[in-house]
């Protein structure tokens, strides 16, 4: 078993301890941050994300690989900023105004780290006015918005209209999710994309950004 097959293994088990050992390891093997990170971190998430759609995983052992991954990252990412290796996008996350559920968003958050985009995490009860502030300064190829109540469902339409008001609104993607969310909703008020859970949002991601 190769390095990167180890430390792949290690994410899907969620052995935080081992990934962090292996990545140290790894790298003074003289391997680079870059492809640990591709053939091992996200290799690994990419196994865990497969799992979660087959119903093999659910969100606790999902939640416990992904806090594996941020370990081995967390070691990796001064290297890959120093080596100036870009990440496949940039995303912002948050769910909306008047909502404070962050499960389903911080799962999505954490699993599109893994698969190698760039995530700023605005946390739960975001404005409108604070989405729109992010996703300009960041220059977010991607903002997905989260909600679990019907009541602060209908925000997302808000979040919309601000975007195509700051004149934002070709510059970036939008998708949404969430419990009462559906992709008749998703169409109505006119978002890029619906993601029934997060293996799903990966996939999305994916499709929009490329």
């Amino acid at each position: 078993m190769s390095i990167y097959e180890q430390i792949a293994d290690e994410v899907v088990k969620g052995k935080a301890d081992a990934v962090k050992e292996l990545v140290d390891k790894a790298l003074s093997d003289g391997f680079s941050a870059e492809d640990i990170l591709n053939n091992g971190l996200v290799a690994g998430m990419n196994i865990v994300g497969v799992k979660f759609k087959n119903n093999e995983f659910f969100i606790p052992e999902v939640l416990v690989s992904a806090r594996a991954m941020t370990a081995g990252l967390d070691i990796l990412n001064p290297l890959l900023a120093e080596a100036n290796v870009k990440a496949k996008g940039k995303v912002v996350i948050g769910t909306v105004k008047g909502d404070l559920h962050d499960i389903g968003k911080n799962i999505v958050g954490m699993m599109l780290q893994g698969a190698g985009y760039e995530i700023v995490d605005l946390g739960a009860d975001v404005s409108k006015e604070k989405f729109i502030e992010y996703a300009e300064k960041e220059g977010a190829q991607l903002l997905g918005m989260s909600a679990l109540l019907t009541t602060t469902m209908i925000y997302m339409q808000e979040v919309i209209q601000g975007l195509k008001d700051a004149g934002l609104r070709d510059k970036v993607k939008v998708i949404i999710g969430g419990a009462p969310v559906t992709q008749a909703y998703a169409d109505k008020i006119e978002a890029d994309g619906y993601a029934a859970d997060a293996a799903s949002a990966i996939d999305l991601a994916e499709e929009l950004l490329a």
